[in-house]
């Protein structure tokens, strides 16, 4: 035990709390921020808030809620999502990929329990970001993240249909085959003018994005759709518009409205708050991830994390809805030559700019262009491509990626996600266990082969024909719990024990306490027998694992090397 190779590996020292939490923007202004930079970030959080005030009112509409909401998130989640996280141009605001989310969840709770599992979710954002296990986020595997982006995807545009054919449907259900049962039978009630301005709507944007892709489509197309909409109007074809529905959005933002607490209630509204928290999680950081690539910077994840739950908390006191990072917003802004966050701040300025001065406006916008506004978000965040490759992949991925898909679509966003990264964390163990070898006796998950094949494997050749008396086994690959019942099982088929055995693990990355549990019995045997058991080669922390395990001497001994455990017998036969 007082071999000096046993010593804990070098580790960079630990970013301390204020380092770990410091928003971008002060990083920003330390490093020097002058009238320059600010110009570039007025510029380009113009843009981002033109691309989101369409977006914002579209979004909350989708949800079954009043186009306001989705305002005073972009507002309020979108100023401190900037200002206080630990991504330079992320853009906070209402994201597509929560309408079935938050749809479902006023369906069965009301808007007050939207609020309510909205302010747990921020709170447990806000935990998982000051404990520092916001980098777990980034290993959900990326057939999940397809998957449920996918079926995200498919809902938004069935959510759509009523609005892009002028359906006369009181009451849309939330789930998505009810939804289409209501829509079929409501057919009948189609409107050829609604049909009309969606599909101007959609072709302007689809147009401008081939021919014009630096101009405002979205927003271009909702001003001609409104337009196109009030000279229907004049021939008697009636478009259903933000002020016949809704009554137009208001010129400001609401007092903050705290809910009533209640336990029943809480409890009731805790898996949405996980599913708001988990899935919020994801798309900010994925949404950072995609910053950072597109300017070479790099977020914090944990001070995002925290800011995103200050964002939602804040965001639906001021009557809105769920708030994270938008990945289209967020490219939007960066390649509108931002410089910081103090770009995001400034579109939410803009949008509240907006509500102040041109609130009567909305009035006159139609919701089928909207529609057609989401119908293009929808297929755009479909990932189609991806998507076809994974199915083409293995087996196992398109396992993962149509489990996500389907459940997400048909079941519950939630489960979809639980399920596939259930999946994908079992596909991962199986692949690992198979990479895992017993040098010359191949992998320990061999598949089942036929007799005659058996002669083609080499002879194992752990067992050198001058030394008898001293076994070898070498693992390569993971020691871990996913290989313990196979390499216990070589192990107990050895036959007549030498006098030493050497367990070669200097090809062993990690092991975890069981794995290493699993050798006690077999080290009793070998104690038993009278054989000296050698572990040679283990890195430090694998040693560490084995030895808290109960691997210790004089049950075990460790040496550097496979030859030290040689000539450590020698030693001892001479002395013999």
């Amino acid at each position: 035990m007082n071999d000096p190779s046993f010593r804990p590996s070098a580790r960079p020292p630990r970013p301390t709390f204020a380092e770990m939490f410091t928003p971008k923007l002060v990083s920003v202004l330390r490093e020097g921020y002058d009238a320059a930079a600010f110009r570039a970030d007025a510029i380009a959080g113009l843009t981002v808030a033109i691309v989101a005030l369409p977006l914002s009112m579209a979004i909350a509409i989708a949800c079954g809620l009043s186009p306001d909401r989705g305002l005073y998130t972009a507002i309020i989640g979108g100023f401190l999502i900037s200002a206080l996280g630990g991504s330079r141009f992320q853009i906070g605001g209402p994201a597509g990929a929560f309408i079935v989310l938050i749809a479902t969840i006023v369906e069965r709770h009301g808007y007050d329990g939207l609020v309510l599992a909205t302010m747990m979710a921020g709170a447990l954002m806000m935990i998982v970001g000051f404990f520092r296990l916001g980098t777990y986020i980034k290993y959900i595997p990326f057939p999940v993240i397809v998957g449920f982006t996918t079926g995200i995807a498919v809902i938004i545009f069935a959510s759509q249909i009523k609005e892009l054919l002028g359906l006369d449907i009181a009451k849309e259900p939330a789930a998505f085959l009810p939804k289409l049962a209501t829509i079929w039978s409501a057919l009948p009630s189609l409107k050829p003018a609604t049909m009309l301005v969606a599909a101007l709507a959609i072709g302007i944007i689809l147009v401008l994005r081939r021919l014009r892709p630096t101009w405002p489509g979205m927003l271009i197309a909702v001003v001609v759709g409104a337009l196109a909409s009030t000279l229907l109007a004049k021939f008697g074809h009636e478009v259903a518009t933000i002020g016949s529905r809704f009554g137009g959005v208001p010129s400001g933002l609401p007092a903050p409205e705290f809910p009533a607490l209640n336990l029943a209630k809480m409890r009731a509204v805790l898996p949405d708050a996980l599913a708001i928290a988990l899935l919020g999680s994801i798309e900010s950081l994925l949404s950072a991830v995609v910053a950072d690539g597109m300017s070479g910077r790099r977020h914090r994840s944990n001070c995002e994390l925290v800011a995103q739950g200050v964002g939602n908390i804040a965001s639906v006191v001021f009557g809105g809805v769920p708030v994270t990072g938008t990945i289209a917003r967020t490219a939007t802004n960066v390649r509108s030559g931002a410089r910081g966050p103090v770009s995001g701040m400034l579109h939410a300025v803009y949008i509240l700019a907006f509500m102040l001065i041109a609130a009567p406006l909305a009035s006159y916008i139609p919701l089928a262009a909207l529609g057609g506004v989401l119908a293009v978000v929808s297929w755009n965040m479909a990932e189609k491509h991806e998507f076809a490759a994974l199915l083409r992949a293995s087996p196992g991925d398109a396992l993962v990626l149509l489990a996500t898909f389907l459940l997400t679509v048909f079941e519950d966003l939630t489960l979809g996600i639980a399920v596939g990264v259930t999946l994908g964390a079992f596909l991962f163990l199986h692949r690992m266990a198979e990479a895992v070898e017993i040098e010359g006796g191949g992998t320990l998950l061999a598949e089942d082969v036929a007799d005659h094949a058996q002669g083609t494997h080499p002879v194992y050749a752990g067992m050198p024909e001058t030394d008898r008396d001293v076994m070898v086994y070498a693992i390569r690959g993971a020691f871990f719990f996913g290989a313990t019942a196979t390499i216990v099982s070589t192990l107990d088929r050895m036959g007549q024990l030498p006098r030493a055995f050497i367990f070669d693990f200097s090809a062993v990355p990690l092991a975890d306490t069981t794995a290493a549990k699993s050798l006690e019995a077999f080290a009793l045997k070998l104690r038993k027998n009278g054989t000296r058991f050698f572990i040679a080669g283990a890195i430090p922390s694998v040693r560490r694992t084995l030895v808290t395990a109960g691997l210790r001497e004089p049950d075990v001994s460790y040496t550097a090397s496979v030859a030290d455990a040689r000539a450590s017998m020698k030693v001892a036969s001479r002395a013999g």
